[in-house]
């Protein structure tokens, strides 16, 4: 795995954690929904408890999932500030940081930094170059996201 890759692992883990979230949060919804239906007949309607169940275990199973994704996201995440903190050039570790830590675009950290985007690119690439030897002396103890 190379430098860009591994520091590029917390984008993808935090973008898989929202994804989570939007499944709990899209199950929340469908465990509150209720209809009631106004019917002459006296007809019992029982709603199925079972489904009920099911929707709120599946609640529960992918809130553990986030739970331990959030824990490897915050662990990445330090590990990345430790290998960039490594960095001999401060103004590649701050593109490096904004990309990879903050998710920030090319744009706007070349806004921020008052410089162009080309600019941008070089300091990104200095920062790489550096970040894989400090991996090359240190490699990660593994990858977090496949």
């Amino acid at each position: 795995m190379n430098a860009k890759e591994y520091l590029g692992q917390a984008y993808w883990l935090d973008k898989r954690i929202n994804s989570k979230l939007n499944m709990v949060m899209s199950l929340r919804e469908t465990a509150t929904k209720t209809t009631s239906v106004m019917h002459d007949d006296v007809v019992s309607h029982t709603r199925n408890v079972h489904s009920m169940q099911d929707v709120i275990v599946k609640i529960i199973e992918i809130e553990r999932e986030l739970d331990a994704d959030i824990d490897r996201l915050v662990d990445l995440k330090h590990d990345i500030i430790d290998i960039i903190g490594q960095i001999s050039d401060p103004p590649a570790q701050v593109v490096l940081e904004y990309r990879y830590v903050c998710y920030r675009q090319w744009k706007d950290i070349a806004a921020e930094l008052g410089m162009h985007v080309r600019n941008v690119y070089r300091l990104h690439g200095r920062g790489l170059q550096e970040a894989e030897k400090i991996l090359k002396k240190k490699p990660p103890n593994g990858t977090i996201c496949h």
